[in-house]
């Protein structure tokens, strides 16, 4: 009896601890990450009233008669993942399986999940709750010069200034018809880039005389049209060809000597002040011309000659964006055509929107895209051609850009194809772009932090670290959301998401707390059931004890 009295009294004590568990969880329901638990019971004391008896051949064997008493041996932590709830803050940040984010106050590391990070004074992703600093693994960002090597620390440089980068390759795909056609083959007809004109803007024609032309400045005594360029069939005009000026010249004088005396095989006009060349007969052509002045007056002359209409039996019009070294923009217009060879098109610039210097006519046309006849693949280019073009900028005129045309891997059907059908051939991207600031940031599911710049290029920034444990319920809890490894932990195994146990990343969420209400209740319920039970016993030993002692009496 004295034991049901000493071991009874063990329920009523340990049952108030298991209470306290319960109670601790409803403060912290709505804190980000943070982890239920619950009280862990075990015998305090043990006593054999009677021990077991083996089997007689009148009875069988009976069991010890024993009796325990109560106690508590431990808090355990439920570290099973809660819920992951959506903030739409980039830097809010949850992990989906068993990592933990690594923080660190410069002498130790602390290992949570609750993810809720900020970016501090100093450009680092810290806790702001507490400024301890997101640690990261490996070198993304470095050679960059986003993150310094020697420090763990990730650092969000939103002061940071990307520098332009000039286009040196643009990339194309898509199908270039191998049976579709113009109703008619077209004659090639190239219009000069510049349009002169007079008396502040009003079109020029063919009898305003040259020093009137608003392109032109300075007193002209005598000055020379240098003319240059290729005929229809690609032989050069005569490298000699030149058209001498005074200040009676006009524009139909010049018309006038190109027909009689350069051009063969085409014929010049002018339209709206810009002169034109027509090929005389329709099909492919390399017909361009280039001018240039000296004297002792200035006249500026037509940079390139646009091709309006690109001659021959079909053909397919691409553009695309690009940069300069400044980062300026230029739209470059293209065409693809098919040219005189069998499964052989050629790829030539047509007009330049921006600011262009120059454009050398060996530089603007890629010859010989050939393809293969049997399955439609780029097969490459044929002989010594070269697969780039040349531009000059008038930001830097003296220093032609080189772009070179990636059409795809040849013999693979990954760029450039030659099927029958609609010609569908497009410029899809290019490697330059102007200079910007780092605006905005997110994190990939691979931990990864990747920085929307204002010139609309991304770059990976650095790589937030996961870490995971061997036995993470036996993490020591130090406050705010903090851990620390235990004995029974083991040691923290440093990575990255995506990898082993560590699980995903999810960017704009919080892991909610997984208490759950309902189960607390439940429990905070049977905790006090239990407690009333073992009272009772207490009770109950008690009037048993003094119905032995009246009977002394």
């Amino acid at each position: 009896m004295s034991f049901t009295s000493s071991a009874g009294i063990t329920g009523p004590q340990a049952h108030p601890e298991a209470l306290d568990a319960a109670v601790n969880s409803r403060p912290n329901v709505n804190r980000t990450a943070r982890k239920a638990g619950g009280a862990t019971f075990s015998d305090l004391l043990n006593e054999t009233i009677k021990k077991a008896s083996h089997p007689t051949p009148a009875v069988g064997g009976a069991g010890p008669l024993q009796s325990n008493g109560l106690g508590i041996v431990g808090m355990s932590p439920n570290m099973s993942r809660g819920n992951i709830m959506n903030t739409c803050n980039p830097l809010d940040l949850a992990v989906e399986g068993e990592g933990y984010f690594v923080l660190t106050d410069g002498r130790r590391d602390v290992y949570t999940r609750a993810g809720s990070f900020a970016v501090d004074a100093n450009m680092n992703l810290v806790d702001p709750a507490t400024g301890f600093h997101v640690k990261r693994i490996g070198s993304e960002g470095e050679i960059a010069g986003f993150q310094t090597p020697a420090h763990s620390e990730i650092r969000i440089p939103y002061d940071t200034t990307m520098p332009a980068k000039a286009t040196s390759e643009i990339a194309v795909s898509g199908n270039l018809s191998a049976n579709a056609g113009f109703s008619a083959p077209q004659k090639q007809v190239i219009t000069s880039g510049l349009s002169y004109t007079y008396d502040n803007g009003t079109a020029a024609t063919e009898a305003t005389r040259i020093n009137e032309l608003d392109q032109h400045s300075g007193v002209l005594t005598s000055g020379t049209i240098s003319i240059g360029g290729y005929k229809q069939d690609g032989t050069a005009i005569d490298a000699d060809t030149t058209f001498a000026v005074d200040r009676s010249t006009t524009l139909g004088d010049l018309i006038s000597h190109l027909n009689t005396n350069v051009l063969d095989g085409s014929t010049a006009s002018l339209a709206n002040g810009r002169i034109r060349i027509t090929d005389d007969t329709a099909g492919y052509s390399k017909t361009d011309m280039t001018l240039s002045y000296s004297g002792n007056s200035s006249l500026a002359t037509p940079a390139y000659f646009e091709i309006s209409i690109p001659g021959g039996e079909e053909s397919g019009n691409i553009s695309i964006t690009v940069y300069d070294s400044q980062g300026d923009k230029h739209v470059l217009s293209g065409a693809f055509v098919r040219a005189g060879a069998a499964n052989t098109w050629d790829m030539i610039l047509t007009s330049i929107a921006g600011n262009a210097d120059k454009i050398s006519i060996p530089n603007r046309r890629i010859e010989g895209i050939s393809f293969d006849a049997g399955n439609g693949s780029y097969m490459g280019l044929n002989g010594s051609n070269s697969a780039e073009f040349a531009i000059a900028f008038a930001n830097d005129a003296a220093n032609p850009q080189t772009i070179r045309l990636n059409p795809g891997t040849p013999g693979k059907l990954d760029g450039l194809t030659q099927f029958a059908g609609n010609s569908t051939a497009a410029a899809k991207d290019q490697n330059g772009h102007g200079a910007g600031r780092l605006s905005t940031v997110s994190v990939n599911n691979e931990g990864t932090v990747v920085g929307a710049f204002s010139n609309g290029v991304k770059r990976n920034i650095g790589t937030i670290q996961v870490a995971t444990f061997k036995n993470s319920p036996a993490l020591e809890h130090v406050g705010n959301g903090h851990y620390i490894p235990s004995a029974g932990s083991g040691e923290p195994v440093a990575g990255r998401a995506m990898t082993g146990s560590a699980g995903s990343i999810h960017n704009g969420a919080l892991e909610k707390s997984n208490a759950d209400v309902a189960v607390d209740f439940v429990n905070m319920l049977q905790t006090q059931n239990g407690f009333q039970t073992n009272a009772e016993t207490v009770k109950t030993a008690n009037e048993i004890l003094k119905e032995l002692t009246s009977l002394i009496r």
